[in-house]
């Protein structure tokens, strides 16, 4: 029979590569939960309307990336290809909004996206982000905040060669009156463009801006710059961001070529990008920004949000790269080596009553030599390795042995199972100890 294979743009996280991963999201929320935030988790599989109206029809995201179906009720579904209009959706389903709930309300999520596109390294079909939500917040100390709170985590993790771009598209009058300054710039030079970008002379003309095609940058050079459409506010507001990241001694470049991919940014929008080695060149490792009339987009009361999402697979390919020291798993505490049939049930005894103690313990159960046993303890980085045959059940003991100092000493049976924390903390502390224990001066 044919082997069944592992869809395209898909990979298989093995035991070794996860731990990896849960180190990643365990210091996501460690950082951020000190600055408030609470975990959110949203379907994977969402009404096709919900990205369409978030995203935008025109976005690549929508028409060329999403992945969608009809189900067999005939409803038009789409795996999420990006976080945000999940969390929105769930803010104004479960009317998050209302007086019972602490304002700003502040979210993370952690989990799968789906975009159809060409696999290369760290960038899949299915792939993973880390990204949090601010509801209910105009004041720049929201914008701030969040981004300080990205800048946090990676220092956390130890990423260097970091830059944060920063940019504002103004208000949604602004951004519209932007956007029709580019039209008129390009039309006439659309001959030029490159034919992405020709497209989306129609479709979204400022994402020309981030064009990486050497004809299009050419053009760009020259194109209308977003700071001359923004209103006074605007102004104000993106200026108060800019002093409050410098009180916090986060520098920044302004760009304003970061226009971001979808629609529904406004105002203060960001990318941190970081060196990357592989292609010599920087990459965005996170975006996002605020999108003030998102809530309002999808049936809510208007509702003032900040954003981020981060890509995971990137952030891993940087560690690697950065060859960023990640910890070690933990060390066995205790492995239990059984010698023949008739100790079968008592080495299982012993490692439960391990497990109960909440130590990390195993056992063997291949029924394998004693030589083989202790290469496996030895494997698994063992702290203490208990032997028990069926001399040790008949005499009612059992083998106890520190590999670290190398001393070995037989101990009650029922001692162990009776008080096996105390047993173990006996057999692993200071050496002087140690000495005295098996000099049976306990």
């Amino acid at each position: 029979m044919a082997q069944v294979k592992r869809m395209k743009g898909t990979v298989d996280i093995l035991p070794a590569e996860s731990r990896i991963w849960q180190y990643i999201e365990d210091s996501a929320r460690a950082v951020f939960e000190t600055y408030n935030f609470q975990e959110i988790r949203t379907p994977l599989f969402e009404a096709y309307e919900l990205f369409a109206r978030s995203s935008g029809d025109t976005s690549e995201i929508v028409s060329k990336e999403m992945y969608d179906f009809k189900d067999k009720g005939d409803r038009h579904c789409a795996l999420r290809p990006e976080g945000t209009a999940g969390v929105v959706r769930a803010f104004v389903e479960n009317k998050l909004f209302g007086p019972e709930h602490a304002k700003p309300y502040k979210v993370y999520y952690m989990g799968s996206m789906f975009r159809y596109e060409r696999p290369q390294a760290g960038r899949q079909r299915q792939f993973n982000q880390i990204g949090v939500e601010v509801f209910g917040s105009t004041n720049p100390a929201t914008d701030a905040e969040t981004i300080a709170l990205a800048w946090d985590f990676f220092q956390e993790l130890g990423i260097e060669g970091l830059t944060l771009y920063i940019n504002s598209l103004g208000s949604s009058q602004d951004r519209a009156r932007y956007r029709q300054a580019l039209v008129d710039y390009f039309t006439p030079l659309a001959d030029q463009l490159s034919a992405d970008s020709q497209r989306r002379l129609t479709d979204n003309p400022m994402r020309i801006l981030d064009s990486k095609a050497p004809e299009d940058k050419a053009l760009v050079a020259n194109a209308p710059k977003i700071p001359d459409y923004l209103s006074p506010e605007s102004k104000d507001h993106f200026e108060t961001v800019k002093a409050m990241l410098e009180a916090l001694e986060i520098p920044y470049l302004v760009d304003p070529s970061v226009v971001r991919g979808l629609d529904y940014y406004q105002d203060t929008i960001f990318e941190i990008m970081v060196d990357d080695q592989a292609i010599g060149a920087k990459s965005t490792i996170c975006g996002g920004g605020r999108y003030d009339g998102l809530v309002e987009a999808l049936g809510g009361p208007a509702t003032p949000g900040f954003g981020f999402g981060i890509g995971v697979e990137r952030l891993l390919l940087l560690l690697k790269q950065q060859e960023v020291e990640v910890p070690e798993a933990e060390p066995l505490d205790v492995y239990v080596m059984g010698l023949g049939q008739a100790s079968n049930i008592m080495a299982l005894r012993l490692v439960q009553a391990a497990r109960k103690e909440g130590l990390l313990a195993e056992r063997d159960y291949l029924d394998r030599s004693l030589k083989a046993q202790f290469k496996q303890a030895d494997k698994l980085k063992a702290q203490v390795i208990l032997t028990i045959g069926e001399d040790e059940l008949a005499a009612g003991t059992v083998q106890a042995k520190h590999p670290t100092s190398g001393k070995q000493v037989t101990l009650p049976l029922d001692q162990v199972l009776e008080d096996f924390m105390g047993t173990y903390r006996q057999l692993t502390v200071d050496t002087s100890v140690i000495d005295k224990y098996f000099k049976g001066e306990f």
